[in-house]
């Protein structure tokens, strides 16, 4: 026979083929889909790099994947290490296999390789969703293992815990025991499957009888897992119930700590009690009536307790709740306070006097010099009309502040000039313009807050392009904007375009970006792998205006800049600009630690969350030229910033390192005072008894706003900030004010100040005023201006020559022992978006006062001189002045006839005035001013 030769089977080579083409499809999927992560990545390595932060992001990435790494690879243990265990324990009765036919042929599937790929994939799955989800969580557990040894000295009154249980382990231990009951639930299920599919096989197969009982003890294993859990969960809950919000106060009630406490510890035994009953159905003969006993004792003491809980709740503390709740609302009202920063609150009495002279003007002239006139929308409003210069400049914002001038201290308005791309023109719109050429805003505007021309224009101190100035200390170096509010495209500097500057004439000022901020671009590769992050991979590696030494200036939002760099700090939604006195121009913004688990205070809304502690710990100051950020720390006291600082060290300087040239510009921050104010409108009332019945509830005052159809309605007050000298102090300082009225009343009871100056810098102060003494509210002076025969009159006019009336916001200002009010009205032509400054009213407690200026004004109310709306012209001057080209063409008798008529006038709006008719009264009043004007012309 001829020689034969075995060829080698070929059925263990297919698998390995497969396996292979499997790794294959796997590394491609990787590389499509992970591929943008890996560039993203890469991309932020340099981006932080190029700041100094690079430190921060490893330990950031190396915190968030070991976050990842330890839950994703605990979940897919726990899980496919179940279902391997339950699978031995239930292997007997599981089925072979299973007989399908397709086209008429037997196929037989095997169940248990099936169960098993299955398990498989389904564990990974829930490990990759758990370990992201955990991973999302990572300042909650990095806070935990950074958490500083001591938090203040602040201990709960219920548990005797300390803060920092409360702040740092307490969150962490809810989500990690979160996250065991889930694990725990899972494999309960899955041990319920596997009975189910076992009980089915022994049912197909007529094995299942009342002598033989179904294997329950995976079942028992995996409960008796789960009620630990529960009791766990139980137990931390106990904690929770210092944070719950009631509607008289928050924290632990009375039943809370009387029955509910420590009926949730006896829930836990039971639970505890339940698992070791469970445990016994692992070793004695299984039986499900055991599973069933084993809820029994947490069911029946969750019973017991619920009832107790409703008996004393009802029949004890309801009929004596004052006497009951006393200490737990006194628990609430100290721990709240220090929660916001209360404690730290001044309180100072304030007479509310009504006199001018109590107002004493002599004495508080650098109150009154700086107060503001111009509304800051009114103000965005006009530096668009006349400060743009071209249309792809914005002023998205305006901003108050302090400079000294000429040697003496003043409150200016600041706006940054920057570009906005989405306004070039269409045809304009390509890449070259967008990302080499139109790369920056260019300069600020600067003018004092009470500054007019005679126009009712602002007079400005810093303005147009390039940079012109009229205070020789203030002066800006380096006017290029290339961080902003506005600024949200990325753009490449250093390139062989040249950039835009600012229009000069009939050309164009060009410049080449002179900084080392942005990433630097490099070679071809290292081009090619930013530009596949950025979205340029079409233009950017083989533009032939970039070279090695381009940089990529990316994040250039003042607000995405410092999220990228410390996303676990709220920061202030509005940054303000600063001329340095080196000539450079920075952002400073106000950025807070929050948290929700501060022991006995009271919730509130802080955007779309809900917090119960905040601090006003950090800083930012991001330099608009080079994107330079650095976090300087103002209240090293603040534990949660303590901790920030173990986790990166290099991200934070202490206060003392800011430039003094930037020191003397933070203020105290607005969302900080309105949060404040909201709480303090409640727990100014320390008194248990006051406070339970809501005697002396404040409110922050309301006045009349504008919705964005132009129409009134009534706002409550922002914060106003002021230069002047608080009552019983002798510096002028820089503070931020908000008034106050009793609940559901319109007159004053007293206003909260911040400070922002040197040594007082992040105090706050509040004035009360005699409870004895009515005080008119904002809203009760904007009635007073309404009422005003003369005033009215004149606005009603105004309303209906082709134009209409804009109201600035009416103004609040505690001068000597008196309240000062002021608003400033506008006027703006419908044709035209740019309102005017027209009338200036004052007012104090007994007197009104009115002018076309502010010191026509200021000598009506403090000089005795008689309020008058003469020298008061309308906008639309172009048709008032045709018309009167048109009366005077008419044929006019005489003299006498223009005397005769303008006494007329004067008879008949004096009538209609009375008569309560003041639109008509206007009317009439203007044509007298004509008569006059005509009479004193032909007198020259």
């Amino acid at each position: 026979m001829p020689e034969s030769i075995d060829w080698p089977p070929p059925h263990p080579a297919r698998p390995r083929r497969r396996r292979r083409f499997l790794l294959l499809l796997v590394y491609l999927a990787g590389i499509v889909f992970g591929g943008r992560t890996a560039f993203s990545y890469y991309v932020d390595v340099l981006w932080f790099g190029s700041l100094g932060y690079r430190d921060v992001l490893w330990k950031t990435l190396s915190l968030q994947w070991g976050i990842f790494t330890a839950f994703a690879g605990a979940t897919f243990l726990i899980l496919f290490g179940s279902f391997l265990a339950l699978k031995r324990a239930h292997l007997p009765n599981l089925p072979s296999g299973h007989t399908i036919f397709i086209g008429g042929q037997p196929l037989k599937l095997p169940v248990e390789p099936v169960l098993r790929v299955i398990a498989l994939v389904v564990s990974l799955l829930i490990a990759v969703a758990t370990g992201a989800g955990m991973m999302s969580e990572w300042p909650m557990l990095a806070l935990f293992w950074y958490a500083p040894a001591s938090a203040g000295g602040v201990v709960d009154p219920i548990f005797g815990k300390p803060l920092n249980f409360f702040l740092f382990a307490l969150p962490a231990w809810q989500l990690i025991a979160g996250w065991l009951l889930t694990l725990a639930v899972i494999t309960c299920l899955l041990a319920a499957g596997f009975i189910l599919i076992a009980g089915g096989s022994r049912v197909l197969t007529g094995r299942l009888s009342r002598s033989v009982l179904l294997p329950w003890r995976g079942l028992s294993i995996t409960f008796s897992f789960v009620l630990l859990m529960v009791a766990v969960r139980v137990y931390l809950s106990r904690f929770e119930r210092l944070f719950e919000d009631h509607t008289i106060f928050g924290g632990a009630t009375y039943t809370d700590a009387h029955v509910i406490l420590p009926g949730m510890l006896a829930v836990c035994g039971a639970l505890i009690l339940g698992a070791a009953i469970a445990t016994i159905n692992v070793v004695a003969v299984p039986r499900v009536r055991w599973l069933l006993a084993a809820v029994a004792p947490a069911a029946v003491c969750y019973l017991v307790l619920q009832i107790f809980g409703w008996y004393l709740s009802s029949f004890i503390v309801k009929p004596n709740e004052l006497v009951r709740e006393r200490p737990y609302i006194a628990y609430n009202i100290d721990l709240t306070r220090q929660a916001y920063g209360l404690d730290r609150l001044a309180q100072r009495e304030f007479p509310a006097e009504t006199t001018v002279e109590a107002a004493d003007p002599a004495h508080n002239q650098a109150t009154l010099q700086n107060i503001r006139l111009w509304d800051w929308r009114a103000l965005q409003d006009t530096l668009r009309q006349i400060q743009e210069i071209r249309t792809y400049y914005d002023f998205p914002d305006i901003d108050i502040d302090r400079y000294e001038i000429n040697g003496t201290m003043r409150q200016v308005m600041l706006a940054a000039r920057e570009i906005n791309v989405d306004k070039l023109p269409e045809s304009s719109r390509n890449w070259i313009n967008e990302k080499l050429i139109y790369t920056h805003g260019y300069g600020i505007t600067m003018n004092p807050v009470n500054g007019f021309t005679p126009e009712g224009l602002p007079t400005f101190i810093l303005s147009n392009m390039p940079v012109q100035g009229t205070v020789p200390s203030i002066v800006v170096k380096r006017p290029e904007i290339y961080f902003g509010e506005l600024t949200d495209t990325d753009v490449y500097v250093k390139t062989r375009q040249q950039e835009f500057n600012y229009p000069q004439g009939q050309t164009n000022s060009l410049t080449s970006y002179e900084g080392h901020g942005g990433i630097l671009l490099g070679g071809f590769l290292r081009r090619l792998l930013i530009a596949s992050d950025r979205g340029d991979l079409t233009k950017l590696p083989f533009s032939d205006d970039i070279n090695r030494q381009s940089r990529l200036l990316m994040r250039r939002n003042v607000r995405d800049r410092v999220a990228a760099l410390a996303p676990f700090l709220t920061y202030e939604s509005d940054p303000y600009i600063v001329v340095g006195d080196d000539g450079r121009l920075s952002w400073m913004m106000d950025a807070f630690t929050a948290s929700d688990s501060y022991p006995y205070s009271r919730h509130y809304t802080l955007g779309s969350s809900l917090v119960n502690y905040m601090r006003n710990s950090v800083k930012v100051v991001i330099d608009a030229y080079d994107g330079t950020t650095t976090f300087y720390v103002f209240d090293p006291q603040d534990p949660i910033i303590m901790a920030y600082r173990q986790i990166f060290p290099t991200l934070f300087q202490d206060a003392a390192a800011m430039p003094s040239t930037l020191r003397k510009h933070v203020r105290y921050p607005e969302l900080l005072l309105k949060l404040q104010a909201a709480v303090y409108g409640l727990y100014h009332m320390t008194d248990p008894q006051v406070f339970y019945n809501r005697e002396d509830l404040w409110t922050v005052a309301s006045e009349v706003g504008m919705d964005e159809s132009g129409q009134q309605k009534t706002v409550a007050m922002e914060p106003n900030f002021v230069l002047m000298k608080l009552p019983g102090e002798t510096a002028v300082e820089f503070v931020e004010i908000l008034p106050f009225t009793p609940a559901n009343r319109n007159n004053l009871i007293g206003w909260i100040a911040g400070r922002s100056d040197g040594e007082q810098y992040g105090t706050s102060v509040v004035y009360d005023f005699p409870k004895t003494k009515l005080v008119d509210g904002p809203l009760q002076i904007e009635a007073r201006i309404d009422q005003n025969a003369q005033l009215s009159g004149q606005l009603t006019l105004w309303n209906q020559q082709g134009s209409h009336v804009r109201r600035g916001t009416l103004l609040v200002i505690p001068c000597g022992h008196a309240l000062l009010y002021a608003e400033a009205i506008y006027l703006q032509a419908e044709r035209s978006p740019m309102p005017e400054l027209r009338l200036v009213v004052l007012a104090l407690q007994d007197r009104l006062a009115y002018g076309p200026t502010f010191d026509s004004a200021m000598r009506a109310l403090f000089g005795g001189e008689i309020s008058s709306l003469s020298g008061i012209s309308a906008p639309a001057e172009s048709e008032r002045g045709a018309a009167a080209s048109a009366a005077a063409a008419k044929p006019v008798a005489d003299v006498n006839a223009l005397i005769a008529g303008a006494t007329k006038d004067l008879a008949d709006y004096q009538r209609l005035t009375a008569e309560g008719k003041l639109g008509e009264a206007g009317q009439k009043l203007e044509q007298l001013k004509r008569k006059l004007e005509e009479l004193n012309a032909r007198q020259k």
